[in-house]
């Protein structure tokens, strides 16, 4: 029943979205329809909290009199409890379907809606909730003319959205939070493959996501943290929290503002209570927020090949000073392999998307790589992916594993999955056959041919150079049958005596006959 509400749910937003966008471009509507999405998400969440603490005294939260003492003194109480338990705070009038209502009267409501959107985040003010909804909606500029020409034509397409959203019933049960939660990454995974690179960006294919989620994991039922320096929404760090019980704290880092109020915004859609995330906006690599802490699981989707300053004053930061060098300018991947490692705690696991160029690129990241697996041993496994299953790029990637305890420390697993896909109109993806080869092949780290190789590190070394590239540790095709010239020249032999022979028999057939043209006479 769940699974059908939830697919339910999701053909109805997508439905929505696609019908009120209008002119506007997919990215720069997302940001409208998930933000009112949230607004009513907080709103039904704020509305049944409060009538659970009124039930008692027999009258529903929206049936409160705001101007009277009584209903004043009401909702000071509620106010006080709802900041601790949800972080935040609404009043009657400021309730979702009271403004859909309005709107859907006729009534103006832009200036109303604004106010209520600011009332959100004021409430949260000097609480222990304010780094976590200041700015979250930033990005609903009501003035802005991609709405409409007219105040009017704004009012009339936010009221449409308002009116949709309002029909839906979010919050029936409160063990459908995670519903709506899918549905809201359904809608972003709909945003995102709709509109190429810009909308992509911050987004992982979920089949990605969960081969991710699954490797750090992998023989555990929780997790003390889960940290992404580049969170984008926040997709992945959900991910990993449903391949366990319980994970202590999720953290994160996105250096975009609109993906960063995403990422919180499904944070909080997802029922992570506010005190058990640190999402933080600002680069990674210039400016890390978390840099004290480790964690037990780190998984990330880095913007592949990203230019950063790679400034010299790097070589004496502890995230890179080990290594000697730095990371190019124009290829920041080891740069964010380097600030991950330095953030993974001694028990923990790792595994990050990066273009296959790290495999063999030299210079700097050929002197990193070399780094990472003779002197660290951290490197645990190589896999490489198909091309074409990232939103916006064909460009072929792999996942790195890393460990610093390493139970198989003289080697490293290859698996080659780059011929594991489906493949839609203009897309490749993994699908759950893919994802539980990979995961076997992991799991019982052993040869597989065509598929799978344990490579000594040694040979990593003596033979390669540390040269990671996937086809010289596993073959990726078929051979060629081997062709025995011997015996094929013997076979020749044969087959030429053989038509001696009978050409003999045929002139002697013929001269019995006596037909002198055919013989030659």
């Amino acid at each position: 029943m769940v699974e059908q509400h939830k697919k339910a749910l999701e053909k109805q937003l997508w439905n929505i979205a696609n019908a009120l966008r209008g002119n506007m471009s997919a990215d720069e509507f997302r940001d409208y329809i998930l933000g009112f999405i949230f607004y009513k998400y907080l709103s039904e969440r704020m509305d049944i909290y409060a009538d659970e603490l009124l039930k008692e005294d027999g009258i529903k939260f929206d049936a409160i009199d705001e101007n009277t003492d009584e209903g004043k003194e009401y909702l000071e109480a509620i106010q006080e409890e709802a900041i601790d338990h949800l972080g935040y705070f609404l009043k009657p009038s400021e309730l979702f379907h009271v403004l859909a209502q309005k709107g859907e009267n006729g009534e103006f409501i832009l200036e109303a809606l604004s106010e209520v959107l600011n009332h959100i985040e004021q409430s949260t003010m000097g609480t222990a909730s304010e780094d976590d909804f200041n700015g979250l909606f930033d990005d609903l500029d009501l003035t802005s003319n991609k709405l409409g020409k007219t105040e009017k034509a704004k009012n009339e397409l936010i009221s449409k959205i308002l009116v949709h959203l309002d029909d839906i019933d979010f919050l029936h049960h409160e063990t459908e939070i995670d519903v709506l939660g899918d549905a809201y990454e359904y809608l972003i995974g709909q945003f995102a493959s709709g509109a190429g690179k810009k909308a992509g960006e911050f987004y992982t294919p979920p089949m990605v996501s969960k081969l991710l989620a699954k490797l750090v994991t992998m023989g555990k039922d929780k997790l003390r943290s889960v940290y992404d320096p580049t969170c984008g929404s926040g997709s992945l760090l959900l991910r990993v929290a449903k391949e366990v019980k319980e994970v202590g704290n999720y953290y994160g880092q996105e250096s975009n503002p609109s993906t960063y109020n995403l990422a919180r915004m499904n944070m909080i859609l997802h029922g992570v209570h506010y005190r058990q995330f640190d999402i933080q906006q600002d680069d990674t690599l210039e400016q890390p927020h978390h840099i004290e802490k480790r964690f037990e699981a780190v998984v990330a989707n880095p913007p592949f090949s990203a230019k950063w300053s790679a400034a010299p004053g790097f070589l004496t930061d502890e995230r890179f000073q080990d290594y000697g060098k730095l990371a190019p300018a124009s290829k920041a991947d080891f740069a964010f392999v380097q600030h991950m490692v330095h953030q993974l705690d001694d028990d923990g696991t790792m595994a990050v998307v990066l273009p296959h160029g790290v495999l063999f690129r030299g210079a700097a990241e050929g002197h990193i790589r070399k780094h990472l697996i003779k002197d660290k041993n951290y490197l645990d496994a190589v896999i490489g992916l198909p091309a074409n299953i990232f939103y916006g790029t064909p460009i072929q990637t792999c996942i790195l594993v890393f460990k610093k305890n390493r139970q198989h420390s003289d080697n490293i697993l290859f698996i080659d999955a780059s011929q594991k896909f489906g493949k839609t109109t203009n897309q490749s993806y993994l699908r759950e056959q893919d994802l539980e080869d990979i995961l076997n092949a992991y799991g019982d780290r052993n040869f597989k041919k065509h598929f799978s190789y344990v490579s000594k590190t040694k040979d990593i070394e003596e033979d390669n150079e540390f040269n990671l590239s996937i086809p010289r540790y596993v073959d990726m095709f078929e051979p060629e049958p081997t062709v025995n010239i011997d015996k094929v020249a013997k076979e020749v032999k044969v087959i030429d005596k053989t038509m001696v022979d009978l050409d003999a028999e045929i002139y002697s057939f013929c001269k019995q006959l006596n037909i002198a043209g055919l013989v030659g006479e």
